[in-house]
């Protein structure tokens, strides 16, 4: 026990955030294996459930095999509890069941909280997380009493009320799972005004950053007295939104609810009203960008955020017009705010471009297009897809679960699992090159 410990010590927080994550999506997928999740005539492979598994876990929603007529109410259960794990996080279920048990959180598990939010330090650590999953279990239940009255005119009571659960919980966490039947999503509410406001409402709330809705609740949306962090997230999720909304509308046929929906959904909760096989080349790559910037930090979404974009492009456009001043919002971004933003952008293309590329390699028979886009949903944790999903060879579902798996994490948490020395005192001699 005492080697257990020791060892268990000596990991990095990425090591076992990485770890916990893979442990969960195991044993998903054993339990989507058993006959208590399936269908008898339904018989999910290995591939397919660690697939499944990957995607609920990752908060992403892709599917290889139609949910609603694959697996049993057991199966919706374990489902949705693996998307409540993925999206409230391995380290914060962690805190959760050691508060249950009346334990103190130890250090080494404040440490995982910290890494896995993206918190910027332990003051208040604890007070912020149960408060999180106050207002986290809030949210569902009044999404999930909304959603059941949307049901309840074409299903019964019961399964009213089951399905409305699992939307409340799928739609909050940025999942994309549907239990109704086939790969249809949402498309048989494209013009129910009730489902497209509260599935949006629970897309967006879950995307909006724990930190920043609780900024935003304290201070009463009072602009001078929020945080410079709230500041960018509101103004990029409102410009997203709108410019994402207008774009689509001026690119395909849809009407303004789907454009809308289709806006929302793009960031990171890939649920459907309008096919995305009948978007126009411009709307797929307007729906491309949405989706690898996602959602915002410390939030259910994934993506390289919302605030890694703003600060990329602050900079670029800062450096030329502002004379290097960084400042925005009467506050100046430290420099090394920048060097993050570059970082997490380079390895989130890289992951695209690499998974793009190998996705070619396994599938020539598909188009380039439906290789972003699916490689994009799997990486930015969306789960819209062009249609390719259930015919994929095990070579692209194993690159895709890859890619929802390093996206889940953050690219840059798993280029440093291989970490194992600090940095060294002694550097070399500075020396410039030539850019642009």
């Amino acid at each position: 026990m005492r080697k257990v410990l020791f060892w268990f010590n000596r990991q990095t927080p990425a090591r076992l955030l990485s770890m916990g994550f893979l442990v969960v999506i195991l044993i998903g997928a054993l339990l989507f294996m058993t006959p208590l999740a399936h269908k008898a005539a339904s018989p999910v492979s290995f591939i397919d459930a660690l697939f499944v598994s990957t995607s609920a876990v990752c908060v992403t929603g892709l599917t290889t095999v139609p949910v609603g007529d694959t697996f049993t109410p057991f199966g919706y259960t374990l489902l949705a509890v693996l998307i409540q794990i993925g999206g409230l996080g391995v380290a914060t279920i962690g805190v959760l069941f050691t508060l249950l048990i009346g334990k103190k959180i130890g250090m080494k598990t404040r440490q995982l909280v910290v890494e896995a939010m993206n918190f910027s330090g332990y003051g208040g650590l604890i007070q912020t997380i149960k408060s999180f999953l106050i207002l986290t279990f809030v949210i569902e239940l009044a999404g999930a009493v909304f959603s059941f009255f949307i049901f309840l005119p074409d299903y019964g009571a019961a399964t009213s009320i089951g399905y409305g659960l699992f939307h409340s919980v799928s739609a909050f966490n940025n999942a994309v799972f549907d239990i109704l039947g086939g790969y249809d999503s949402l498309l048989n509410y494209a013009d129910n005004v009730p489902m497209n406001l509260v599935t949006t409402a629970l897309v967006i709330l879950g995307g909006f950053g724990f930190l920043a809705m609780f900024d935003v609740l304290r201070n009463r949306i009072r602009w001078k007295n929020l945080k410079l962090n709230t500041k960018i997230v509101i103004t990029m999720t409102v410009t997203l939104l709108v410019g994402g909304t207008l774009l689509l509308k001026w690119t395909t046929e849809q009407t303004w609810l789907e454009a809308w929906f289709q806006s929302v959904i793009a960031r990171t909760a890939g649920f459907n009203t309008y096919p995305i096989a009948q978007f126009t080349q411009p709307a797929i790559l307007v729906f491309c960008i949405l989706m690898f910037i996602g959602a915002s930090p410390g939030s259910t979404g994934g993506g390289i955020k919302t605030t890694t974009f703003f600060t990329f492009a602050f900079m670029a456009i800062s450096s030329t017009i502002q004379n290097n001043r960084h400042e925005v919002f009467h506050r100046k971004i430290p420099r090394l705010i920048f060097q993050k933003a570059m970082t997490v952008i380079f390895f989130g293309l890289a992951v695209v471009f690499t998974g793009t590329f190998l996705l070619l390699v396994f599938e020539p028979d598909i188009e380039l297009y439906e290789a972003l886009v699916e490689v994009t949903s799997a990486f930015a944790t969306v789960g819209s897809t062009v249609g390719i999903t259930p015919y994929l060879s095990i070579g692209s579902k194993i690159v895709l679960i890859v890619c929802m798996f390093i996206g889940r994490l953050g690219p840059v948490t798993i280029a440093t699992l291989w970490v194992l020395k600090g940095n060294s005192a002694a550097s070399y001699t500075e020396e410039n090159i030539m850019i642009g």
